[in-house]
């Protein structure tokens, strides 16, 4: 599992996002708004494949056995297309942004704080869907996603998505909690073995838990925080720094400090409860989550279009898309990735693979900008900039 950076300074003058009342067949999005980008046209049809395809992705998306003899479906791919896979390991969203604009790259993995940029910076085409035959196959609930489908047109094909959960310790915390008010109430009888992701994305979590139990605020979407809001998400991120035992971004860091003791319950990912096993548990509380997704995006002029579809084809289908989630560790994009096998099976029971009523409780990442993503236009929403400093502020 990587490490997720968020920084996105400066996009805010990028994204020029406006409300809509929903969609209208001509070009309104489902998700209530329009994006103002280039207009870039999708790849027409596939042709002869150009022997080599290159990719900027994330750790454990695009495998070839030479880290894991049994994690590899690139072999496969180049010797039934002719397409030789050039992978680039991207290390945060911020330099996948960087790289996918020096025009070198033809595909990328983009989380939901890069993709909105990558759209409205145009450097990402509409994917042309009748080329990707197994995007029918994908859940509903990974479709049409504000992050990768906008003006009724898709940018990206999904590939998987995750919840941040409440970790615990189950021997350290004998009643197996429901909320998330052990993490953020000051009289939480776990203060000071506290743990809490380290990024300015985290100040959605502090929104989601206002939602909740602030209502009066008017937070509707934790991604979309008015001056005020921002305030009083900030506030409570402050009281919580007293409690906490330590910030994690790295998952390797999560899992020591619980192996030692450091910490007993904190935001965490299913992947990390998995590495921990017998002692652990892990719930999404009362109030919901934030969460991520991930999806593959094409550049808007690649070199090798007709490779990077073979490209997103070949990995959006079950088997592959299957091998994938469960060498990363997340829920698979496609249902059928679920079935075929007990490991299927098992992989998206855990994960919730095809659970739209577990994931209709997860906010999942999306960059912050000053036109709320919320619908509202009478207000200015806050930019990740200003979230960015907020979250020094917070740390002190």
């Amino acid at each position: 599992m990587h490490w997720r950076a968020t920084s996105a300074a400066g996009v805010a003058a990028a994204l020029m996002l406006a409300a809509c009342g929903g969609d209208d067949g001509n070009g309104g999005d489902a998700n209530g708004f329009m994006l103002d980008v280039p207009d870039i046209p999708a790849h027409g049809e596939l042709g002869e494949a150009e022997g080599e395809v290159n990719i900027i992705a994330w750790p454990g998306f695009v495998e070839d056995g030479s880290n894991n003899p049994d994690a590899d479906w690139v072999s496969e791919f180049t010797a039934n297309t002719g397409c030789v896979v050039n992978r680039r390991i991207g290390e945060t969203s911020d330099q996948m942004v960087t790289l996918m604009r020096s025009g070198d790259y033809d595909l990328v993995s983009a989380s939901g704080d890069a993709s909105l940029r990558l759209i409205a910076g145009g450097d990402v085409a509409p994917i042309n869907l009748d080329l990707v035959p197994h995007f029918g196959d994908l859940v509903d609930g990974m479709k049409g996603q504000i992050y990768d489908h906008v003006n009724g047109e898709a940018y990206g094909v999904p590939i998987g998505r995750g919840a941040n959960i409440l970790q615990f310790n189950s021997d350290a915390v004998e009643t197996p909690p429901n909320s998330w008010n052990v993490v953020w109430e000051p009289d939480s009888p776990y203060a000071g073995d506290i743990i809490a992701y380290d990024s300015p994305i985290y100040i959605a979590d502090a929104a989601v838990y206002l939602m909740h139990h602030e209502p009066d605020l008017g937070i509707t979407n934790p991604y979309a925080l008015d001056s005020d809001q921002l305030d009083a998400a900030v506030e409570l991120l402050k009281q919580q720094n007293s409690l906490v035992s330590e910030y994690w971004a790295l998952y390797t860091n999560n899992v020591s400090s619980f192996q030692s003791g450091t910490s007993v319950v904190g935001t965490s990912w299913q992947v990390i409860l998995n590495v921990l096993g017998d002692g652990y548990d892990g719930v999404l509380p009362v109030e919901g989550s934030t969460g991520w997704s991930d999806t593959w995006m094409i550049a808007a002029e690649p070199k090798n279009p007709n490779c990077a579809y073979m490209w997103l084809d070949w990995s959006t289908q079950p088997e592959i898309n299957a091998a994938i989630s469960q060498n990363f560790g997340m829920a698979p994009a496609n249902a059928l990735a679920c079935e075929g096998s007990e490991e299927n099976e098992a992989h998206c029971e855990i994960y919730h693979a095809t659970d739209e009523d577990y994931y209709a409780n997860v906010w999942f990442w999306t960059t912050p900008i000053e036109q709320c993503i919320d619908g509202r236009t009478d207000v200015r929403c806050t930019s990740y900039q200003e979230w960015t400093e907020a979250w020094a502020s917070v740390k002190g």
